[in-house]
């Protein structure tokens, strides 16, 4: 799955949610919209382009990404972690500016990235 494919579904579930829509009510627009199909990740970009659009009528409105901090790219035996961490920070609404603050006062690294 392409980048774009994943984000445009992502803002697809962030548009479900912000519309209170329920689930049966997406799946039902969802096939409506793209010959029957009622899963996010089996449309095609196209579909996926008119499911934002039709969420867009109905009222959401894509928030801007405030500046969070460069997001680390860990070691692949780090991953899980480090989307844990970014997770949490999210949850919080925090940068990863943040996260390194805790790291350099905590365990004395200057990165969460370089961490390990």
């Amino acid at each position: 799955m392409t980048d774009r494919r994943k984000a445009m579904i992502s803002k697809i579930h962030i548009a479900k949610q912000q519309l209170q829509m329920a689930d049966d009510s997406y799946r039902a627009m969802l096939a409506r919209l793209a010959e029957g199909k009622t899963s996010s990740t089996k449309l095609t970009l196209q579909q996926l382009d008119d499911v934002l659009a039709e969420m867009k009528r109905l009222g959401f409105v894509q928030k801007t990404v405030r500046n969070i901090g460069k997001r680390p790219t860990p070691q692949d035996d780090r991953k899980r972690y480090m989307a844990k961490v970014e997770a949490l920070l999210a949850d919080q609404k925090r940068p990863w500016d943040y996260a390194d603050g805790m790291a350099l006062r905590m365990f004395k690294v200057e990165k969460v990235a370089s961490a390990g």
